[in-house]
Order: structure tokens, then sequence, then C-alpha cells
């Protein structure tokens, strides 16, 4: 386990999922991404981070399913994202569940000064409020009203989206979206979580279902 994040209280530096791995899947993602031209490494001795345990806790919290953890790639490229997840594509033919995890709000100095304000909002500059609104509702746009390579261009273009750098100062927490949206390839996709979080608004998608 992989406790990569500060702050928080003493209980969050001691769950475990003890999910097993899955050396065959992982050989298969490797081979994929060889086939589309993609380098990449496996790492059989790294552990699960919070990306991975905080949403299958919640989704399977048994910890009975197979686990491949995949990291995003160094200079963050949108565009290469999305290409992995078309890469990736035919494993939802055998049986794969490809989930992305982030955080479609990850201003996290937003969200600091309105928990320590006791604000409703994630700022009180108006233009940050503004922004993560207008940000969210480009976002569902984008994920929900497109398709295919329309869909995929339209998330790689997301910092000149309105709010969008406001949003994501940077842009980890939103890259595995492109990566499950170029996995989908033409298929539909949906809202299927919209709520506030620490006076963020947040969305959640699902392709193909």
């Amino acid at each position: 386990m992989l406790y990569d994040y500060y702050g928080f209280p003493d209980e969050a530096y001691q769950v475990v999922y003890p999910a097993p791995g899955d050396p065959a899947l992982a050989q298969r993602v490797l081979q994929l991404l060889a086939a589309a031209g993609i380098p990449a490494a496996a790492d059989a001795a790294r552990g699960f981070d919070h990306g991975t345990f905080v949403p299958l806790l919640l989704t399977y919290p048994e910890a009975k399913i197979p686990v491949v953890q995949m990291s995003l790639v160094k200079g963050l490229d949108p565009r290469l994202h999305s290409a992995i997840g078309a890469a990736l594509a035919p494993l939802r033919d055998e049986g794969v569940l490809i989930m992305g995890s982030g955080l479609s709000f990850h201003n996290m100095g937003a969200l600091r000064r309105s928990l320590q304000g006791g604000g409703g909002a994630a700022d009180s500059n108006p233009s940050v409020v503004s922004g993560l609104r207008l940000f969210d509702a480009w976002l569902g746009e984008a994920a929900t009203q497109r398709r295919g390579a329309a869909r995929n261009e339209a998330l790689a273009a997301w910092a000149k989206a309105p709010g969008g750098r406001e949003s994501h100062p940077r842009e980890e927490h939103l890259l595995p979206l492109m990566v499950v949206a170029g996995a989908a390839r033409e298929d539909a996709g949906a809202t299927d979580f919209n709520d506030w979080l620490m006076g963020a608004r947040v969305s959640g998608f699902v392709f193909g279902a």
C-alpha cells in the first residue's frame, strides 16, 4: 500500500486492500500497449496507491477481484492517455473493467481555503467559484455529448475550457478520464455522479453501460 497523501487522520494510513494481482492480465496490457507503439514496463513490487484502493474499497469492499494498476505517463499528455485507452479497448471484450480514478475538480488550495474559512463554496474568489461550475458543465458536455475522436479531442483541450485551470492547476486527476474515454471508442458516455464535495461541483462518468 502506498499512502501518497498527507494531512489526514491516522486511520487514513491504516487502510488495507488485499486484492490479488493478475500477472497474465498485466502481460496482456503490455502486449496491447506495445502493439500500439506505447512503451511500458511492469512493476510487480509497487503497492496500490489511493487512486486505486479508495474507489475499489467502495465498489468491491471484499477485495476479491484481481487488480492491475497503471500509472500516468510523465509529461501528462492528454492525447497520449487517450491513445493508451484506445490501445486497451480490446480488454473490454475480454471481461476487464477499465476504471479511471481521479476527481473532476482538483484545486486543493481552493478546497483548503474553503474549509479554513467555513465557506460553502470551494473558494471565496468569485472567478474560481464561477470557473469550477463552468468547467463541470463543460466536462459533462464533452464526456456525454460527443463520441470517439471528437470526444477525445474535446477532452484533450480541457485547459482551454472555461474554468479549466482554476479546476485543475495540475491535471493528474483529470487524465484517467482520458484513458477511459479513449477505451470507450464510439460508445456513449453518461453522467453517473454529480454532486457537491466540500463546496465544489464534481462529476463521474460511465461509458458503454
